[in-house]
């Protein structure tokens, strides 16, 4: 049963926040992130030649991450191997966040994979060449962007911590996330916010949805 393989794993002993920071730090991606965010906000401050156009950007970002969370949940990390155009599609992300639903308090299946974020790097690197040669604000952007990734790393590692809500916002996306992997795996698609699952129809009263057998499988039999 999942509950019984879960116990075979590690789990992450009681929290304080200030205990919980100190653990997320010292897991790679955490440290890549911010060494990520430290380097682009650097990068941006060197272009100077702040405009309207920065806030802009950053706005759209910020406001557009509920669905971002929201398309990446549900299409990416919930994909099933199907074919397309005669071959078998099977994302290795996708392997790796059914794992996370059977074994929730291992560390090694709750962030992005390292090699993701390294991608990611290489992507940035190349953003902020362009923006030094044409637009600076997608320097703006790439800062942005990687701080609301680290954000959701931040998030996501702290609700799967023995850590208790206090604040009311904390209190809420807690919640939604757990009946993502206890009540229903197809509903609360969000983790740092709600706002996607709400305006896309996924955010539901809990009794309103039945208890999913495979919630904490995703239907793929436990290794």
């Amino acid at each position: 049963m999942p509950a019984v393989a879960e116990r075979t794993r590690p789990r992450p002993a009681p929290l304080d926040l200030r205990s919980a920071v100190r653990a997320f730090v010292t897991f790679p991606t955490a440290r890549w992130l911010a060494g990520m965010l430290a380097a682009t906000v650097a990068f941006r401050v060197a272009l100077g030649g702040w405009r309207w156009r920065d806030l802009v950007v950053a706005v759209a970002l910020v406001g557009l991450q509920p669905f971002t969370e929201w398309l990446i949940h549900v299409y990416v990390l919930h994909w099933r191997p199907r074919e397309i155009l005669g071959r078998r599609v099977d994302l290795r992300i996708g392997r790796l966040h059914v794992r996370h639903h059977q074994a929730p308090k291992d560390a090694k299946y709750i962030f992005i994979p390292l090699r993701t974020i390294r991608y990611y790097a290489a992507v940035d690197a190349v953003l902020l060449a362009l923006a030094a040669m044409f637009w600076p604000p997608v320097a703006t952007g790439v800062a942005v962007a990687t701080a609301l990734t680290l954000l959701y790393e931040w998030t996501h590692w702290l609700i799967h911590t023995d850590y208790q809500p206090r604040s009311r916002l904390y209190r809420g996306v807690w919640r939604a996330h757990r009946l993502h992997h206890f009540r229903n795996e197809n509903y609360w698609y969000g983790v740092t916010s709600h706002v996607g699952d709400r305006v896309l129809g996924t955010y539901p009263a809990k009794d309103d949805v039945p208890l999913s057998p495979t919630a904490t499988t995703l239907g793929v039999p436990v290794a």
